[in-house]
């Protein structure tokens, strides 16, 4: 499994997927800065949240997207499938690597995320101590929020030779996350409002979906992600190419 990640990571370093993973951490940190705080007591949650509603509203959800159609381009052209698994290798295996590559791709967004956030605080010179439980919480939460839309769109991405298609189905359904996200009701469970939800940081002014509480909320991605990674391993398993 080891020479699998070799591979993949050789294929991505080919491809302009390593300039997509530092935009939205970017774009996230411009936000910070021109942010005004009112809470000089709580600064840094709240330029978390200012940076993280953009970030996890949007960015995630489509970078989990991309990610996942880049890592099956090279194998739907030219009959790619069909080499790569010709090879000693098992079909759970190659699933497996390269959903591991996403899920390591969407974590090095996020770890961008919150150096962002720092150099941010260290701009604005925020006083006080680093809440380092806080922002691990929400990168960590986003990170993990994400899994299941990781394994959606993989599935999508390996059944749709077309490169555009499933990006095009993940930016349908990620345009009513701030509709979503406003609902109790809805909102834990589409997947697409998940990262946003788990990455703001709780406070008196939450309401909607934000009030459910985080138990919650993180048995519903980790039982939605359970039924699409397995939903996405067997058809896998069951395609021919």
């Amino acid at each position: 499994m080891r020479r699998m990640f070799g591979s993949e990571l050789l294929k991505l370093k080919k491809s302009p997927i390593g300039l997509l993973v530092p935009v939205s951490p970017v774009i996230a940190a411009l936000i910070g800065l021109l942010s005004t705080v009112r809470d000089s007591a709580g600064a840094w949650a709240e330029t978390l949240s200012y940076m993280a509603m953009l970030h996890a509203l949007l960015f995630l959800p489509l970078l989990a997207g991309v990610f996942s159609a880049f890592v099956c381009r090279y194998e739907h052209a030219g009959g790619g499938w069909k080499q790569l698994l010709a090879l000693p290798v098992s079909r759970t295996s190659v699933y497996v690597v390269k959903f591991a590559l996403v899920l390591g791709l969407l974590a090095v967004t996020q770890l961008l995320f919150v150096a962002g956030l720092l150099a941010v605080g260290a701009a604005k010179g925020y006083a006080g101590p680093i809440p380092w439980d806080v922002i691990l919480n929400s990168a960590l939460g986003g990170w993990v929020a994400c899994m299941p839309l990781a394994a959606l769109q993989l599935a999508v991405s390996v059944a749709w030779t077309s490169f555009a298609a499933p990006l095009a189905v993940n930016v349908v359904f990620t345009l009513p996350n701030m509709l979503i996200a406003n609902s109790e009701t809805y909102g834990p469970y589409y997947p697409w409002a998940q990262p946003l939800l788990a990455m703001i940081p709780s406070s008196k002014e939450s309401f909607g979906a934000f009030l459910v509480p985080a138990e919650t909320l993180f048995l519903v991605i980790f039982g939605s992600f359970a039924l699409f990674f397995a939903s996405g391993l067997g058809y896998f398993m069951r395609k021919s190419v």
